[in-house]
């Protein structure tokens, strides 16, 4: 019997979990779940910052494709193919191309469980150059343009009159306001 690989499926934009919710459907109804062994739509988590809010969600790493392990047969590749959303697999011509498991491996699959790949990536609203207000602590209320942002850290760094000089000074996101 054929090793199941992983294959990339176009799907129209914004339908990734409904091609994968479908697919599964369909799998389960058709009781092929020993050739098509996954379907997955691979997202990283991120934390989104909007003034003091903390939000944390998960963002498609490839928005516009799924990721499915497989083994390609007529049988398989129609009823991928023929799913709801799915535009095609990716790989030149009709011919799908299978992923290698180095790339796989990348990404974060066929990885000894425990591992993490991917830390949290943290969204804000505001870039360098951006006027920011400083919300709370000893520096409340000081206006002042950002030079640097550490997402490590969750940090900005801006500068700040202090006995008549510019002095750099580091504020946690939730310290301040875009103005």
């Amino acid at each position: 019997m054929a090793e199941a690989v992983w294959y990339v499926v176009h799907t129209y934009s914004g339908y990734e979990n409904k091609v994968k919710v479908d697919l599964e459907k369909t799998i389960e109804n058709r009781q092929m779940q020993d050739q098509i062994l996954e379907v997955v739509v691979p997202t990283e988590p991120v934390v989104e910052m909007r003034g003091e809010t903390e939000k944390t969600v998960d963002r498609k790493l490839f928005p516009g494709y799924v990721l499915i392990r497989m083994i390609m047969n007529d049988d398989t590749w129609y009823v991928v193919r023929n799913t709801r959303g799915v535009t095609g697999f990716v790989g030149p011509g009709s011919k799908p191309v299978p992923l290698d498991p180095e790339e796989m491996v990348k990404l974060g699959f066929g990885v000894p469980e425990g591992t993490v790949l991917h830390e949290k990536k943290v969204l804000v609203d505001f870039a360098v150059g951006d006027t920011v207000t400083v919300m709370s602590g000893a520096w409340k209320d000081t206006v002042g343009k950002i030079i640097e942002i550490n997402e490590k850290k969750r940090t900005v760094s801006m500068m700040v009159p202090m006995f008549n000089r510019e002095v750099k000074v580091d504020f946690d996101f939730g310290q301040v306001k875009k103005m």
